[in-house]
């Protein structure tokens, strides 16, 4: 698992049917500390996450999981929003 950073969401007029229905949001990959450390990609959303926010990730094979009934071919899907993070500094 992994954090990022919502930057916004993906409107497709035209996709794949196994992602029908299926929200797909742009996230970047952060550090503890908030920090970018990555490029941007698109991932699945299984929760809902909003633009702007910490979320945690899985990826590889794991990524298609969350889906009942479904098993998109996804490489990264959002699993939760971050309240907060904590730790010595």
């Amino acid at each position: 698992m992994y954090l990022g950073k919502v930057l916004g969401r993906v409107v497709c007029t035209q996709k794949d049917k196994e992602f029908s229905g299926l929200k797909l949001i742009i996230v970047t990959p952060i550090d503890g500390n908030g920090a970018p450390k990555g490029k941007p990609f698109v991932a699945c959303d299984s929760i809902g996450a909003g633009c702007g926010e910490t979320v945690f990730l899985c990826g590889g094979s794991e990524a298609s999981l969350p889906f009942i009934g479904k098993r998109p071919s996804s490489d990264a899907t959002i699993l939760g929003i971050v309240d907060s993070i904590q730790g010595s500094r």
